[in-house]
């Protein structure tokens, strides 16, 4: 693509340009009031994670416990056989009531076992950004004057080997 071309595009572009534009880092008007901190950033604490996962798993946990409901297959079935509606109800209602629970305590467990990998990852992140941090300032050394005299080298490159000097 020629350079004229390239401008020309760019301009035609401009032109175009209504005010019904994407706008980055910003949100519409009337979503404002809802926004929370004027920075919109998003500030995730290990602590927070921690207690949202420890929550959900103890929510899994009373469920399990409390939630499930004895054997009413049996009794459905025998209720049926002895003519009564109410068994084909109490054994459709046991097994919707079971599918349901399985999904709640699905989605506890998703969420507690998220949380364990979010802190973990981030955990990682952070130790990864500290080995980059602290090599950014041996490099920065290298660089400030106030490490070595004028005149010097600086020590934090080390000594040349005597066989590098001969080249």
């Amino acid at each position: 693509m020629a350079w004229d071309e390239w401008e020309q595009l760019k301009t035609q572009a401009a032109e175009k340009q209504s005010s019904a534009q994407m706008q980055l880092n910003g949100l519409p008007e009337e979503d404002r009031p809802n926004a929370g901190g004027p920075t919109g950033d998003l500030q995730v604490h290990q602590k927070d994670l921690a207690a949202i996962g420890d929550e959900a798993f103890k929510l899994y946990n009373r469920l399990w416990k409390e939630a499930r409901v004895a054997d009413t297959y049996s009794t459905g079935s025998d209720l049926t056989s002895q003519g009564f509606a109410l068994g084909g109800a109490l054994t459709h209602v046991s097994s919707r009531w079971d599918k349901q629970l399985g999904s709640v305590m699905d989605a506890c467990a998703l969420i507690s076992n998220h949380m364990d990998f979010t802190k973990n990852a981030h955990a990682g992140d952070e130790i990864f950004i500290e080995r980059h941090v602290s090599s950014i300032h041996t490099l920065d050394k290298g660089f400030d004057e106030s490490y070595a005299p004028p005149g010097e080298k600086n020590s934090i490159y080390g000594e040349k080997d005597k066989k590098d000097e001969k080249d």
